[in-house]
């Protein structure tokens, strides 16, 4: 009789229905949101794009979208963003808009960058926009960038101009492929036994074989013997190497991708 007059006294609580479990469920949540910008992976070796350079990329690529079809084959006007970018961000924005394929868009950049007063010709820049420019099948802008190069002031560099043959040759620019090679002669970038292998190799795969034969005896009279040539991995190192170039990044697509 106690048992049964404890079971309905009006002192004992009822157990919570279902519904409420859940609200008392719910409540006792935490929820943590990760801050987004630390899901953002690097766009180039060692840096991240600023705020300031991704407002850049998104307002010339509006700008392009808002040009129509016909964008495609005029310039867009220079956002003021743009200019007002500091070196470092400026040349982000050139290299992520390289790495998206956004090529004519990358060469307004690319002309943008070469009129400020900072300004230093670098090949590396020169193989980013070469490289963008030919996978969309833009070769008078390709031959137009490399005309900008037959007129700078350049520092010695073979390794660059060993990427910039291997760019050109990829894309099947015989003769600009010879005139780069001359210049890297004239600028004193020696040529190496990576720069001989790159050439003959290249020259070969596109059915130039008097152009190697005349690289060949260039390259004999440098080392003496063409050993290196059959060297696997001679080839495979500069692959390798610009694998975290941005040119590379173009065709491997691991880079952050910003909306327009």
């Amino acid at each position: 009789m106690l048992a049964s007059a404890a079971a309905f006294s009006p002192l004992r609580r009822a157990p919570p229905s279902a519904a409420a479990r859940r609200r008392a469920a719910a409540a006792a949540t935490v929820i943590t949101m990760r801050d987004r910008s630390k899901n953002r992976k690097p766009t180039q070796r060692g840096r991240y794009l600023s705020t300031e350079a991704i407002q850049a990329v998104q307002s010339l690529k509006r700008a392009a979208l808002r040009g129509g079809p016909s964008a495609a084959a005029a310039a867009v006007p220079v956002e003021p963003k743009l200019r007002r970018l500091l070196k470092a961000d400026m040349v982000a924005v050139f290299r992520e808009l390289a790495a998206q394929g956004e090529a004519l868009l990358a060469l307004q950049v690319f002309e943008e960058i070469r009129k400020e007063h900072w300004y230093k010709p670098k090949l590396l820049l020169y193989v980013d926009i070469v490289t963008v420019l030919a996978s969309q099948g833009l070769r008078s802008d390709v031959d137009k960038v490399c005309s900008y190069l037959k007129r700078e002031q350049l520092e010695a560099d073979t390794e660059g101009f060993n990427w910039l043959l291997k760019a050109l040759l990829d894309a099947e620019f015989t003769q600009l492929s010879m005139d780069c090679f001359r210049l890297m002669k004239l600028w004193d970038s020696d040529p190496d036994r990576v720069t001989y292998k790159t050439l003959i190799k290249g020259l070969e795969s596109l059915g130039e074989m008097d152009l190697s034969a005349d690289i060949k005896l260039e390259a004999q009279n440098d080392y003496g013997d063409l050993d290196f040539l059959d060297e696997e991995d001679m080839i495979d190192t500069l692959e390798q190497k610009s694998i975290w170039r941005g040119s590379s990044l173009i065709v491997e697509n691991k880079r952050v991708q910003i909306s327009s």
